[in-house]
């Protein structure tokens, strides 16, 4: 292969990369928020609070998220009456729809690093004379950070190769420009590349989280 079929193929699926990692980047950091409220609102006393979040997260984990893409951009737009005023750019929609979908995913991952705080920790803020606010903020937050980082780490490089998803939906990215160099060249050279892009992003994040991880271990 030429360098010049070589380059043919490489910046095309670069460019294809930069918006893998747009979608990441806004999906992560609205989901990771969206989820810790979905948290507090399965935990709320509020009945009616907690059951729309455990519904919420039960459908959105329990359908799969093309599903949810393929509703959002091309079924919402169906609906009767409304269904005008819910076209959205294809891009604007698929963020949408990682962003509900890992909201979701990152509430349980949050609910289970609450649950692993033991109960001690909340009477001993107590007894210091602790607010509720400074309960969260200063003693369980900082705990259930430590222990939900290896699960989010896990669920963000899970994220970052969902992106494929977005070929199904005709949103251009680095699988979509993949495909068309194969389908132009008649080699599966560019599917190859596109693999080591994909490592190079989870690698990447890999680092990261491990350094999270030692830092906070130690805090």
């Amino acid at each position: 292969m030429s360098v010049d079929g070589f380059t043919s193929m490489v910046i095309p699926m670069l460019e294809g990369a930069e918006m893998t990692v747009l979608l990441f980047l806004i999906a992560i950091v609205l989901s990771v928020p969206l989820g810790f409220v979905l948290t507090l609102a399965v935990n709320s006393r509020n009945q009616g609070i907690s059951g729309f979040a455990h519904t919420y997260i039960y459908i959105m984990r329990g359908t799969p998220l093309l599903l949810q893409l393929l509703v959002i951009c091309f079924g919402l737009p169906m609906l009767p009456g409304i269904g005008q005023y819910l076209v959205l750019d294809r891009f604007t929609a698929a963020c949408i729809g990682f962003i509900l979908n890992y909201a979701a995913y990152f509430a349980e991952i949050f609910r289970g690093g609450l649950l692993a705080i033991d109960k001690g920790q909340y009477e001993a803020s107590q007894v210091l004379g602790f607010s509720r606010w400074q309960t969260m903020t200063r003693i369980i937050l900082p705990q259930m950070f430590r222990v939900v980082l290896p699960a989010v780490s896990n669920e963000s490089i899970t994220l970052i190769k969902d992106t494929a998803l977005l070929y199904a939906v005709a949103v251009p990215e680095l699988l979509h420009y993949a495909q068309t160099a194969v389908n132009r060249d008649f080699t599966i050279v560019p599917f190859f590349i596109a693999g080591v892009i994909y490592l190079i992003m989870t690698l990447l994040l890999t680092v990261l989280f491990k350094w999270l991880e030692r830092r906070f271990k130690f805090e």
